[in-house]
């Protein structure tokens, strides 16, 4: 099991000024939805967006997060859809 404050440490370490909200979906520590907005993923595929979350998870991807949804933006994206 992982905190979601440790998620979110982790993505804002390899993304830098980024947004970061996540939510503990089960209640159980182990299957989180994050929400990532960072200027970093203007001009990167939703692919790439992806691999860079999962890179900066990759220890916690392998034992104590069973299941992560994502849904990236950059503001402009974000700012759009609101």
């Amino acid at each position: 099991m992982i905190e979601a404050s440790i998620i979110v440490e982790r993505i804002q370490a390899a993304l830098p000024g980024a947004r970061v909200e996540v939510q503990d979906l089960t209640g159980t520590m182990d299957h989180y939805k994050a929400v990532v907005i960072s200027e970093q993923f203007a001009g990167k595929s939703l692919v790439a967006r992806h691999r860079a979350i999962y890179q900066a998870l990759a220890e916690e991807m392998k034992g104590p997060v069973h299941a992560l949804t994502l849904e990236v933006f950059t503001p402009e994206e974000w700012d759009a859809q609101a």
